[in-house]
């Protein structure tokens, strides 16, 4: 009984890290504005509340699963979140400690949660509804994932155009979520091509997209300065 338990937990465990990489850099991204010496206390604090959603979660998938387009509506939230980060500028941002750490945790806990939801389903696939084992499991991979993001954001700060590279991620993210929605997974099952011409779509509106009103944003800030 405690051998099935032990192996239950680390298959938990497993896919969480598995699954978490996109996590990870979402929470990198959402506090990459904040004063390293607030960065650590968003990131525990957005994580932590994202696993107790997590959590939640999880215990009510297969509620979750019956609400129909329900993979629609979360990929099209991460697709606006990716937009949003990849829009908000790249330097450091001169803004009040509490507001910042608000902001950060926020935006950390609504993407888990738009991103989470293939994680929810493997996990309560593992854990055949045990809540101990859910609960367990996501707990201890939670340092693993704070540590990823704390080292984005590092590598952040030395080769900005990571920042794209973390868009397209999650616009794969997204991407997958769209055609996997139960009304949409059977027509991209059969078409490929089409699966896959809709991800290289997505990626790209939404790298372009970025790219564009970040340009637009520069070209602005350099006028006004010259104008000054």
């Amino acid at each position: 009984m405690l051998g099935e338990f032990m192996l239950g937990l680390l298959n938990i465990i497993f896919l969480d890290l598995v699954l978490a990489g996109d996590n990870a850099i979402v929470i990198g991204l959402a506090a990459r504005n904040l004063h390293p010496a607030t960065q650590k206390k968003a990131i525990v604090l957005g994580t932590a509340g994202a696993v107790v959603l997590r959590i939640a979660a999880t215990l009510l998938v297969v509620w979750l699963l019956e609400i129909p387009w329900l993979r629609l509506a979360g990929g099209m939230l991460l697709l606006w979140i990716a937009y949003k980060l990849l829009t908000d500028g790249g330097g450091p941002a001169e803004v009040k400690a509490g507001d910042s750490i608000g902001s950060a945790v926020r935006t950390i806990i609504v993407a888990d949660a738009a991103m989470g939801l293939d994680n929810v389903i493997a996990i309560a696939g593992a854990a055949r509804h045990n809540t101990v084992l859910v609960a367990l499991g996501l707990l201890i991979s939670v340092p693993i994932v704070v540590w990823g993001s704390t080292l984005f954001i590092r590598l952040l700060s030395n080769f900005p155009w990571i920042i794209y590279a973390g868009a397209a991620v999650l616009g794969y993210t997204a991407a997958g979520m769209i055609a996997e929605e139960r009304e949409m997974e059977s027509f991209f099952a059969s078409h490929p091509l089409l699966r896959a011409l809709f991800y290289g779509l997505v990626i790209t509106v939404i790298l372009a997209a970025g790219y564009r009103k970040r340009r637009s944003g520069s070209s602005d800030e350099g006028q006004e300065k010259a104008a000054g």
